[in-house]
């Protein structure tokens, strides 16, 4: 919306994050991805994918600028700061300090949660994995409805948190065993720091994340999550990679593209 309004106004528009695609237009994201780049000035992409897809769609190779990303950026500054929090301040503390080992979870995608018999096969993953592995869950308010709609009966082993800040949720995750989760954000979090991580989706639009190493594609089936989840534990941590260019210095180059031109 912001995009369009500015255009119309003859405001020039930058899209961070351009090119990305899941190739699923059920997917409101993808509807407002494609839309935006259509109508960009400058288009930031975050890796290598993006530059092709953009390419392949048309768009004028000038205005195309491989940078890295920002949420990378922002990331590392927010491990930096957490270092020197105390981490009595944080509220999960105890749970964390409690369990050696755990996954941390995060679940929230209308396809995965809305619809009750694929958000009980995920379940039914979920709880099985628990039986093994304590899960830190915070529920998004979407997902916490949709489980007392629909009575889906998670493992006394799979803790529910309230929604945590960036901070928190950084806290617990960069220490886990594994991350879980249907959020694009996470996978690319997870890959800079090399935490393994399993995506409950049947699609991404962050590929590079599944060849770097770190993050495995797992679907939203009983056997695929499960599957996935014995290949995340096996897999060394050594084969895993960073992106070129996810160096924090993202937004510094965006900055020099915008000033330059």
């Amino acid at each position: 919306a912001c995009s369009i309004v500015a255009k119309k106004l003859l405001i020039k528009v930058a899209h961070v994050e351009a090119g990305l695609r899941s190739f699923d237009m059920a997917m409101p994201e993808e509807v407002n991805r494609m839309v935006t780049d259509a109508i960009s000035d400058y288009l930031f992409v975050t890796e290598e994918s993006g530059t092709a897809n953009l390419l392949r769609e048309g768009k004028p190779p000038e205005i195309v600028h491989f940078v890295g990303h920002v949420m990378i950026d922002n990331l590392f500054f927010q491990v930096e700061q957490l270092q020197r929090i105390p981490e009595d301040q944080f509220s999960v503390a105890d749970l964390k300090h409690k369990y050696s080992h755990y996954a941390f979870l995060t679940l929230h995608r209308p396809s995965n949660v809305d619809v009750k018999e694929t958000f009980d096969h995920i379940a039914s993953a979920l709880n099985e994995i628990a039986q093994e592995l304590p899960i830190f869950f915070p529920v998004h308010p979407r997902t916490k409805k949709m489980i007392n709609q629909n009575n889906i009966h998670l493992s006394e082993n799979i803790f529910l948190l309230p929604p945590l800040s960036f901070k928190e949720s950084l806290f617990l995750w960069k220490d886990a065993t594994v991350v879980m989760t249907d959020s694009g954000g996470l996978q690319e979090e997870t890959t800079a720091l090399k935490v393994p991580c399993i995506t409950i989706r049947e699609n991404t639009e962050r590929p590079i994340t599944l060849s770097m190493g770190s993050n495995i594609l797992a679907g939203t089936s009983k056997g695929g999550i499960i599957d996935a989840y014995r290949s995340s534990l096996s897999r060394p941590k050594t084969e895993c990679k960073v992106p070129p260019l996810w160096d924090g210095k993202a937004s510094e180059r965006i900055w020099q593209v915008i000033t330059s031109s």
